[in-house]
């Protein structure tokens, strides 16, 4: 059965409530005239110099996140698969919707399976991109690097080297870091040694591409036995931070670590590095987050502010799906050391970074909330309710297994995302845009999941347009019911 359980009525607001709501945002549409395409774009950007300075949660449906500013966009690798994509946009809050841009496939069968946690960084003019791969045998992943034909993080690439210390010169390997200190580079990775399978080692580098020398380990703690991995680093208060990601990812308890050592201090000597106690970023039950890591770092457009960015789960079980990329600002302590705080619920609203322009664009709660002009309506039997708390947006959805049941949102823009609950009692909407062709979208999912990312409409020109969701009444062999959930969308002006 999904989590359902008795069928509430749906929450509404009355008139005095809506007026003063959208007085509060300064978002009530003009009423009386009729429409124009002018008017309606008006409208929208007035809507959007409003919600411009926010964003909410996920960036990316992928896992093992990395990303930097550079140039007026930001640039955002996630893990893939079998290629290496890169999304790029003016604003945080608008990556949700770029398009993905295939920056790496490869035809040697050695090394072009399970691409994982690329990463990518500058040096002179080209840019380095350092992933891991194998040849569809998870213990026969290796290092690798590419470099950029010319000075754009989204290539064209070509290949360079593999990187393997020479004592492993082929062994397991995976999660590439690079340390930059005194004018050298180092390679950090996680991988076979005397601590773990996949434990923290340091290896020298001459060049962005070349391995120098010998891989020291690390005996770095985790509160978990079995990985220490994703090493990241962080330069202030005359010390390197060196942050890192512990237990298995499948586990809720998965964590960021760190150690830390003098600026002036030899990194390939592990007695340099000083552990620090506990996590320092770790699961928030009470914000239905879970197993936040694997996680790298970038600076707001006008260098001003720190920010981690980061994969998390909306689910307690232990599994490798629903890791979506998400990202929030940190601080800094008074001495010196990174303070990252804890993790945000899916779907909160943040500020974007200083110095961001913003999406252009607004939310829609299914109880007909909504940030900017638009609406929800239902016909036929849903129900709605606060049962799903942390795995929904504002802590309610609305959901329906009775065939031919709509929910239907009106918005102006460009494009419009829908978010909500996959669960094991979910069964197939339909779902259509201006009236157009229906496509089918299974819900469900074998673990309950929140706030996952439903649909994504093609791009449409601006104005006003119309979202419907049907319920079909069907569902797939697997799950138990055939409901329909309907929690938030985002809508996007530009």
């Amino acid at each position: 059965m999904p989590h359902r359980l008795l069928p509430r009525p749906g929450i509404r607001f009355g008139p005095l409530f809506a007026a003063l709501l959208g007085l509060v945002l300064g978002l009530l549409p003009q009423a009386a005239a009729p429409a124009t395409a002018a008017s309606l774009k008006a409208r929208g950007q007035t809507a959007a110099a409003a919600a411009a300075g926010t964003f909410r949660n996920p960036l990316n449906t992928g896992p093992d996140p990395f990303m930097t500013h550079w140039n007026g966009n930001y640039y955002l690798t996630t893990t893939q698969g079998n290629s290496i994509r890169m999304w790029r946009s003016p604003s945080l809050g608008a990556l949700a919707t770029a398009d993905p841009i295939t920056v790496w496939t490869d035809s040697d069968p050695s090394r072009n399976r399970n691409i994982w946690a690329p990463e990518f960084y500058r040096f002179g003019d080209r840019w380095y991109l350092y992933y891991t791969a194998d040849d569809g045998v998870d213990e026969h992943h290796r290092l690798y690097v590419l470099e950029s034909e010319r000075d754009d993080p989204a290539g064209p690439y070509r290949f360079k080297a593999k990187l393997a210390p020479p004592n492993h010169a082929n062994d397991f390997a995976i999660d590439a870091g690079v340390l930059q200190l005194n004018g050298r580079l180092y390679l950090a990775y996680s991988g076979i040694n005397q601590y773990q399978h996949n434990g923290l080692n340091i290896a020298p580098m001459s060049s962005p591409y070349t391995v120098s020398g010998d891989a020291v380990a690390f005996d770095a703690a985790g509160g978990c036995p079995e990985v220490r991995e994703g090493p990241e680093f962080l330069y202030r208060g005359g010390r390197v931070w060196m942050t890192y990601s512990a237990c298995d990812t499948g586990k809720p308890d998965y964590q960021v670590r760190m150690m830390s050592m003098p600026l002036t201090a030899d990194p390939l000597v592990p007695g340099n590095w000083r552990q620090h106690e506990g996590a320092v970023f770790s699961r928030a039950d009470d914000r239905g987050v879970f197993g936040p890591g694997h996680h790298a770092f970038f600076r707001s457009p006008d260098g001003k502010e720190d920010w981690i960015v980061y994969h998390a789960k909306t689910t307690s079980q232990n599994t490798y799906s629903n890791r979506t990329t998400r990202a929030q600002k940190f601080t800094w302590r008074a001495d010196g050391s990174p303070d990252f705080g804890r993790p945000l619920a899916m779907g909160a609203t943040q500020d974007l970074p200083s110095g961001d322009p913003g999406p252009g664009g607004y939310w829609i709660n299914d109880d007909g909330r909504s940030s900017g002009p638009g609406s929800v309506t239902y016909s036929g039997t849903w129900n709605s309710g606060s049962g799903c708390a942390t795995q929904c947006f504002w802590g309610d959805d609305h959901w329906s297994d009775r065939a031919g049941a709509t929910a239907t949102f009106s918005f102006t823009g460009t494009r419009i995302v829908l978010l909500s609950v996959k669960d094991t009692g979910n069964g197939y909407a339909a779902i259509s845009v201006d009236g157009g062709p229906e496509q089918r979208v299974d819900l469900h999912n074998p673990i309950r999941i929140g706030e996952a990312v439903q649909y994504t409409s093609p791009r449409l020109a601006y104005g006003g347009h119309t979202l419907r969701v049907r319920v079909t009444g069907e569902r797939n062999a697997q799950s138990g019911a055939a409901f329909v959930s309907v929690d938030r969308a985002e809508v996007y002006v530009n």
